[in-house]
């Protein structure tokens, strides 16, 4: 059994690897953590940063500093989780890739490669309603959704 865990960052998406490895140990299964960056919110966070400090000449600049710390969040975040699952004895590994967050997560699910795809309910955003990628995506992706909360 391959799980595959889509990890944006959010508590939501912590949860739903907590509960995917939880899986993974009872059924002798592997955990895949799978994360999107998409360049284009790096560049709307720096925009708004530069409108916001009233200096549009650092765009550029605030853009690269988002974008390493985008990056550096996933990377830390997706270790401690590896670490958790081989504490648990669970066969883990992460897949981070850049693109359209959409666009990439069906790629990967519908890969052929897995039996479950988990996913927090809610994204980093916290709010109350569903997140908007699982409106864009659980009704496209072929394998089982567990969508956790």
């Amino acid at each position: 059994m391959r799980i595959l865990v889509l990890i944006d960052g959010s508590k939501w998406s912590q949860k739903a690897a907590l509960h995917a490895i939880a899986i993974a140990k009872k059924r002798g299964g592997k955990v895949i953590l799978f994360s999107v960056l998409d360049r284009r919110e790096a560049r709307a966070l720096a925009f708004n940063m530069g409108l916001f400090s009233e200096n549009l000449a650092e765009v550029q600049k605030f853009e690269e500093e988002i974008w390493k710390d985008m990056k550096r969040s996933i990377r830390h975040l997706t270790s401690n989780l590896l670490e958790m699952c081989r504490e648990e004895g669970v066969n883990c590994s992460m897949k981070i890739v850049e693109g359209s967050a959409r666009e990439k997560v069906l790629e990967e699910a519908n890969s052929g490669r897995y039996s479950l795809v988990v996913m927090g309910a809610y994204g980093r955003s916290g709010k109350t309603r569903i997140g908007s990628l699982l409106e864009d995506v659980v009704g496209l992706i072929e394998p089982p959704v567990m969508i956790v909360r």
